[in-house]
């Protein structure tokens, strides 16, 4: 798997980890740290599949690749169906603006 992909992964299960722990004030801060960690590795897995040769048509085809296997393995199952929409976008080559993003 590509660094930045693994590194911004393993950034965003962090915040992840501490926004479930968080409350009170800390809870907005954490949540929006995380919602920033996400997209930010959004964005490195989005860059790592335009690269890939060849490239897959489908998001089966990209789901079934082993580094995209070994992602879904790592998330909480609460946050891969936010992975699999964006997959699909990244397949469309959709890009998102920024207001769209789960608000």
């Amino acid at each position: 798997m590509d660094i930045k992909v693994t590194q911004a992964l393993n950034k965003a299960l962090s915040h992840w980890q501490r926004m479930a722990g968080a409350s009170g004030d800390e809870a907005e801060e954490s949540a929006n740290e995380f919602e920033a960690s996400f997209y930010r590795f959004i964005d490195a897995f989005r860059e790592w599949t335009y690269g890939l040769e060849p490239s897959p048509q489908s998001l089966e085809a990209l789901l079934e690749l082993p580094e995209v296997e070994r992602i879904i393995d790592l998330l909480p199952a609460p946050l891969y169906l936010n992975f699999e929409t964006e997959a699909e976008l990244i397949i469309e080559r959709i890009l998102r603006v920024d207001d769209e993003k789960y608000d």
